[in-house]
C-alpha cells in the first residue's frame, strides 16, 4: 500500500476515534468534585508524529494546519487545535534531529516508530511534542494565568493520558519482531 494512502487511512481512523469516541469522554483522574480539572485526551497529534521522516517542514506545517482545522471543525474551537498542531509540526523535525543518531535524510522511506527508534527515543519524542502541543492548546483555551496550578494539572493529566493512549496504539499496531 502506498505511503500516501496508508497515511490518509491513518488520518481518517485517528480523527474518527478522536471525534466519535474521545471527544465524548471527559476524564477526571479521581472523583473529588473541585479537586482536579476535567479534561479530554487528544490522540489526533499522533498523526503528525507518525508521518515519514522525509516529509519537509513546509509539508508538515500544511498537514498540521489541516489536521488541527479538521479537529477544530468538529469541536467548534476557532483555530486553537490548528495553532497547537502547527506548532507541533514545526518543532517535529528539530526534535527528531536531536534524538536520532543519523540525519533524517538517512532514513529513507521510514517513519518514527518504536521499531526505527527504540522505546526510549520514541517516547521522549512523543512526550516532548505532546507536552508542547497540550501546553499551547490549554494556555490558549484558558487564556488566563490566574490559576496556574489548575493549568499545570490539566496539561500534565492530559499529556500523561494521551501518552498512555499512544503507547496502546503503538503496542496494538506495531508488528513485533519474533526472536
Amino acid at each position: 500500500m502506498g505511503t500516501i494512502i496508508k497515511n490518509f487511512i491513518r488520518f481518517c481512523i485517528i480523527l474518527a476515534v478522536q471525534v466519535l469516541i474521545l471527544n465524548k469522554i471527559t476524564l477526571r483522574w479521581w472523583s473529588q468534585p473541585y479537586g482536579f480539572p476535567i479534561f479530554i485526551p487528544y490522540i489526533y497529534p499522533l498523526f503528525i508524529l507518525l508521518l515519514p521522516f522525509e516529509v519537509p517542514v513546509a509539508g508538515l506545517l500544511v498537514i498540521g494546519f489541516l489536521t488541527g482545522l479538521s479537529v477544530d471543525a468538529f469541536m467548534n474551537t476557532p483555530g486553537i487545535h490548528a495553532f497547537a498542531t502547527v506548532l507541533l509540526a514545526y518543532l517535529r523535525t528539530n526534535v527528531l534531529n536531536a534524538l536520532l543518531p543519523k540525519h533524517l535524510s538517512d532514513y529513507k522511506a521510514q517513519a518514527p516508530s518504536v521499531k526505527n527508534m527504540n522505546w526510549t527515543p520514541f517516547l521522549t519524542y512523543a512526550a516532548f511534542l505532546i507536552f508542547i502541543h497540550h501546553t499551547a492548546y490549554f494556555v490558549i483555551e484558558l487564556w488566563s494565568m490566574e490559576n496556574v496550578g489548575y493549568l499545570i494539572l490539566k496539561i500534565m493529566a492530559s499529556t500523561i493520558t494521551t501518552l498512555l493512549l499512544i503507547i496502546s496504539y503503538v503496542m496494538l499496531f506495531t508488528k513485533q519482531q519474533s526472536r
